[in-house]
């Protein structure tokens, strides 16, 4: 009679489990470690990717200019797009890089290369005076605004800060002006049957709802506002430019020019882009832009769309140089 020397059943069985349990864990921290390696991969990829294309913003290329042979330059700072405190053109980041511009010891001059149609008033005076500061503590250094598509409203207040201004004769400067941007609903609540409630603390908490009919006072009111705003514009301008403005009549109505036709208005000093006035009018042609320096990991979300919320989101209505 044979004898069956398997293990026992409930032995074998145990050991089978832990043996499939253990293969089990082995696969999960397989996938695991190879998981976090692609992980890895793309964050690499992605900071690669980042200080290939925006090193400059991350003063990158200052610091590898450090063990480069120092060399007379003119230091360009970008003042593109709308100037906000929300944008990349916001009065603390450009003012930052202003003083950083002007206290290179190699900086000869300081160009302002204008491409922005303007913006908040406040974050532009801020610049302008920050400008005018700066000059004051480095007479030796001057300052050129070269304005390339545009160079309106809030930009041109910024422009005006230099001590001459240099444009494209297709450009198109001024817009010396100031809007407010509103609506009414009152009209469409009424045939919509919508009956607005509003309660508030104070006389004219409320003025300017779009869901009211407007005031007269309410419109004195704001008129005054904005008519200071602009007047403290035009102010700048006659001081900036002096002497070299026409009398027009239209010259502060908000009206744009051509780059060629601004010239002729003295809102300009003359043709030119950023080139030809380092080399013709400064006499060096090496350029070296200073950029606001970023956090790289803020950088990078903007750089991938995440900012688009927080911009939706900070969004606030405010007189604009426009």
């Amino acid at each position: 009679m044979s004898t069956w020397n398997a293990q026992d059943p409930v032995q074998w069985e145990r050991q089978t489990l832990e043996k499939l349990l253990q293969a089990q864990v082995t696969e999960q921290r397989r996938a695991r470690r190879w998981g976090i390696f692609f992980k890895l991969l793309v964050f690499i990829y992605l900071f690669a990717l980042l200080f290939l294309v925006r090193g400059a913003d991350l003063g990158l290329s200052e610091w590898l200019d450090r063990y480069a042979e120092p060399t007379r330059h003119v230091a360009v700072i970008d003042i593109e797009g709308l100037i906000a405190s929300a944008t990349r053109v916001n009065a603390e980041d450009i003012n930052r890089t202003l003083r950083r511009a002007f206290e290179d010891d190699e900086t000869a001059a300081v160009m302002l290369r204008i491409n922005s149609g303007g913006g908040s008033p406040v974050q532009a005076g801020m610049i302008h005076d920050e400008i005018l500061r700066l000059r004051e503590l480095h007479e030796a250094i001057p300052v050129y605004a070269v304005i390339e598509d545009i160079g309106a409203s809030g930009a041109y207040y910024i422009a005006v800060a230099a001590d001459e201004i240099y444009a494209d004769k297709g450009s198109i400067v001024g817009s010396i002006g100031v809007r407010l941007d509103s609506f009414g609903l009152v009209g469409l609540m009424e045939r919509l049957g919508v009956e607005r409630r509003l309660f508030t603390a104070g006389e004219n908490k409320g003025f300017l709802d779009p869901f009211l009919p407007l005031q007269q006072d309410e419109v004195d009111h704001i008129e005054g506002v904005i008519g200071q705003i602009h007047q403290q514009f035009i102010d700048v301008v006659r001081t900036g430019r002096g002497g070299r403005l026409s009398n027009n009549d239209d010259l502060f109505s908000g009206l744009v020019w051509t780059g060629a036709d601004s010239v002729e208005l003295g809102l300009i000093d003359g043709l030119g882009n950023d080139r030809s006035v380092a080399r013709d009018v400064i006499g060096i042609e090496e350029l070296v832009v200073f950029k606001p320096k970023q956090r790289a990991w803020k950088m990078l979300l903007d750089d991938l769309g995440i900012a688009v919320a927080d911009r939706i989101l900070g969004w606030e209505s405010i007189p604009q140089w426009r």
